[in-house]
């Protein structure tokens, strides 16, 4: 949500996060408060806004050891983003009952706030970082595929776009963060804009360390489009921006990839080399309440 109050932009956000359906029990503590941070903190980068303070909803368990971890671990996070703890509040869970957190973060934007909704017939979509990586390293974790430990950081530890997302907001025409998944999300911001847009498959930008544990073809491509937990930014802007995109990013050392384009019409269609592709089953993540370890 997005406030407008004596002139400045006040940026809301709300997320949980809930064991066994968004991290795995086995996840230490400190992973888990960080992760709970970030995923909230990619929201204000989506917006371009600066994070001022946090409230936060905590579950209590009978492990005193796990909940002294995780304040070690969300100490951690907020003093690395320079966020204040403004309170909260803390309930007792019954023994065996499944951990969640919920967090609320405050965010100050400056300027235009860029939403989901506002991408033009003929801009080019764009992503930050690579793709993939935190599907690949959850299924490390599981151990389905020997990923290293880089992708199980990528997975566990998410590092939110904040200052890429201040200053992308004046060059784009609208943005979000990557959380369910590529395809899923880009589906999200055409429709948000009564549009439709066509993903390159091939342009899907994948990290030395996925390509290892997994490979660089279709399918490869396909997995990472649809893995989620990216916290990455997706973002459309005018061909008037592109200059000042491939300037950016040579600023910030990350990688800003061209994946698509929008048009007239809606859905999302996608292609490998020129062939269009059907669509897969599954787009992305879907907020069903599905276990993460009967995930797909």
């Amino acid at each position: 949500a997005v406030l407008e109050i004596g002139g400045a932009s006040l940026v809301l956000t709300h997320d949980m996060i809930v064991e066994g359906v968004h991290f795995l029990p086995t996840d230490p503590a400190g992973d888990v408060a960080w992760k709970l941070v970030a995923v909230n903190l990619s929201d204000l980068a989506a917006k371009g806004a600066r994070p001022v303070g946090a409230l936060l909803g905590y579950s209590l368990g009978a492990e005193p050891g796990w909940d002294a971890a995780f304040v070690a671990g969300l100490r951690l996070a907020l003093g690395t983003f320079g966020l204040a703890l403004l309170g909260g509040d803390t309930v007792a869970v019954p023994p065996g009952g499944a951990r969640s957190f919920g967090l609320t973060l405050l965010g100050e934007a400056k300027g235009a706030v860029p939403s989901r909704s506002g991408a033009r017939p003929g801009d080019i979509l764009w992503v930050s970082g690579s793709i993939g990586d935190a599907g690949a390293g959850l299924r490390t974790l599981r151990g389905e595929i020997n990923g290293g430990e880089a992708l199980k950081e990528r997975y566990r530890l998410p590092r939110p776009r904040l200052e890429t997302g201040q200053k992308l907001a004046p060059l784009v025409s609208a943005m979000m963060d990557i959380s369910d998944g590529l395809l899923i999300d880009a589906a999200r911001m055409a429709e948000a804009s009564g549009l439709a847009v066509t993903l390159k498959l091939e342009n899907v930008p994948l990290s030395s360390d996925y390509i290892a544990a997994i490979g660089e073809g279709r399918r490869a491509r396909l997995d990472a489009a649809t893995a989620g937990d990216d916290y990455e930014l997706l973002f459309a802007a005018g061909e008037d921006s592109v200059a000042s995109i491939a300037a950016l990013a040579e600023e910030l050392a990350l990688s800003l990839t061209p994946v698509g384009r929008f048009g007239s019409g809606s859905g999302i269609a996608i292609t490998f080399h020129g062939e269009e592709e059907p669509l897969p089953a599954r787009l992305g993540y879907e907020h069903a309440g599905m276990p993460i370890d009967q995930a797909p």
